[in-house]
């Protein structure tokens, strides 16, 4: 389904019981909603589950230009508005963290609860270099070059080596990843810093990790886990970066466990 929000053609889908409490559902950088099928199929039984696909990915629409995350943010907050949901879980991986930690320090009203997952807090400065020459291969030569490199980051070797039912849907949703968008996108994670304003979050916050995440790895979770007041760990071995795709059943408990907890 489409919406205008913020400006920009957002593509979204609504599953679930119409009176249920609401989860929203933000994906990581070069995905799209359909990251997020495992979860959202669980979580449907009893929540009432909102996929929208963010700025620059899937069917949403791609200007060309930076982003950043508040603009991110915004388009969230937009969308929910113009849904006419005034409150609601909200689950975030990597950018999609990104983007649940903005909205938690600007809009934290609209939240009843933060699951980050696989995310960070900061782009320490020796590692800005690494997002730009990523942009500057994709406004080069497109996303082709960074498929493979990226899934090597996203998963673990064993689980390329036995799981190619579960790889190829990701290699073609980061292939069809309009460059514009993956650009747009990653000037906004370049810019991330907000692991000193974190102790400002008092919602009821779950963050879940792969052990062997390379892009966001455990000591950034245990950084956001350390500012934010009561917060929960999880920690799921073996996974790296998309550890809600390569430990779907445990990743699933754990949101549902933390939902039923705080809901």
């Amino acid at each position: 389904m489409k919406i205008t929000a913020n400006g920009v053609q957002m593509n979204y889908t609504l599953e679930g019981p119409a009176d249920a409490p609401m989860v929203t559902m933000s994906h990581s950088l070069a995905t799209d909603l359909s990251m997020w099928d495992p979860q959202a199929k669980a979580l449907a039984q009893r929540y009432r589950v909102l996929r929208y696909d963010t700025r620059g990915h899937g069917g949403t629409d791609a200007p060309a230009e930076a982003y950043t995350l508040t603009q991110l943010a915004d388009d969230a907050r937009a969308l929910l508005k113009a849904l006419g949901v005034a409150h609601t879980h909200w689950i975030g991986l990597s950018m999609g963290g990104m983007i649940g930690q903005t909205l938690a320090l600007t809009s934290p009203e609209i939240l009843k609860s933060l699951s980050l997952c696989d995310t960070s807090s900061r782009i320490p400065a020796e590692m800005k270099h690494v997002w730009d020459e990523r942009i500057s291969t994709v406004a080069a030569k497109g996303m082709d070059p960074l498929v493979e490199p990226t899934i090597a980051r996203w998963f673990t070797p064993k689980f390329i080596e036995t799981r190619q039912d579960v790889i190829e849907p990701v290699r073609a949703m980061i292939r069809r990843t309009p460059p514009k968008g993956y650009v747009g996108c990653c000037h906004a994670i370049k810019a991330l810093d907000l692991t000193d304003r974190l102790k400002a979050i008092a919602l009821p916050t779950l963050i879940v990790v792969g052990a062997q995440d390379q892009g966001t790895p455990l000591a950034a979770s245990q950084a956001i886990h350390d500012q934010i007041k009561g917060s929960e760990l999880v920690v799921l071995d073996p996974a790296s970066h998309l550890s809600n795709l390569e430990q779907p059943d445990a990743f699933t408990r754990a949101l549902e466990q933390f939902l039923k907890r705080v809901s």
